[in-house]
């Protein structure tokens, strides 16, 4: 018995990198899996059928079932796009993961409107779009459901050349905190994944470039598949909004902290001085 038998789960950007384990895993524990890859390449240009038609390949040669899905998730008609592929193939969806993404790193002087639009319009747009579908269908379905979304250590504490696609992760925190309250009636959970891995997307990056070939092995995309997976079983029906770092075998929780807070002395206004000099005491 697989920990997803009978649930069909869709993976956006799962042609390679941590989708692709994403899926490899999630159709081992028995899911049918949408493979969903525009098949562009980190910029978010080009397209093409091979990156996810090689993981479906993978997929059935290992007794599993999986469709191909080429859509853009940046657009609505590619949102809907997936949750068609899902019912057209299988009749149902159960699980959304929302991975895919692409990166145009810039400072933000430097930024052009396109390299915001792209990062933007991919990761939080394709976010949305593929989650109002999704729960939709599940909400209609009447079974609960998992929704699985994608931020990153960028987005909630920030990362120098990455204003773009900060500000998209971190919208997703936003968005999956917002979502799970929203859906929760439905019995339909909504988390978030925040991981640090060795993927296409980040192998010049300087952190992964300094650990060399032991950074490949210690963060391989493998190490958050398991995540993933237990966020779409059964297993964790009780979590819900929860942001869940993954750096190789290390797993962690991302809060939101908020200090203590002073008032003013005997009771009267701040004033900007006041503000200054107690700034110590306010930040503790």
């Amino acid at each position: 018995m697989g920990l997803l038998d009978g649930k069909v789960a869709i993976i956006t950007g799962a042609g390679g990198g941590i989708g692709r384990a994403h899926a490899l895993l999630f159709a081992k524990e028995g899911a049918k899996v949408v493979v969903n890859d525009l098949g562009g390449d980190r910029a978010g240009g080009g397209k093409g059928a091979e990156l996810a038609d090689k993981v479906v390949a993978e997929i059935k040669a290992a007794g599993g079932d999986a469709v191909s899905n080429y859509d853009s998730v940046a657009t609505r008609e590619g949102g809907d796009g997936l949750l068609w592929s899902a019912l057209a193939k299988f009749g149902r969806a159960d699980i959304l993961v929302n991975n895919a993404g692409v990166l145009r790193d810039r400072t933000m002087l430097n930024m052009s409107d396109a390299d915001w639009d792209i990062v933007f319009n991919v990761h939080m747009k394709g976010t949305f779009y593929a989650t109002q579908a999704v729960a939709r269908h599940l909400k209609t379905q009447g079974k609960g459901g998992r929704i699985i979304n994608t931020t990153s250590v960028s987005g909630l504490m920030g990362n120098i050349g990455q204003a773009n696609y900060s500000a998209a992760k971190a919208g997703i925190y936003g968005f999956t905190r917002t979502v799970s309250m929203e859906l929760a009636r439905y019995k339909i959970t909504c988390n978030a994944i925040a991981p640090v891995a060795y993927t296409r997307l980040t192998e010049d990056l300087a952190m992964i470039k300094a650990m060399g070939d032991v950074g490949k092995e210690m963060l391989a995309p493998e190490h958050i598949a398991p995540v993933a997976l237990f966020l779409a079983s059964d297993l964790s029906a009780d979590i819900n909004g929860a942001i869940v770092g993954v750096q190789g075998a290390q797993v962690s929780v991302y809060r939101m902290t908020q200090t203590s807070g002073v008032a003013p002395k005997a009771g009267g206004e701040w004033t900007a001085q006041e503000l200054r000099e107690r700034w110590a005491e306010i930040s503790k």
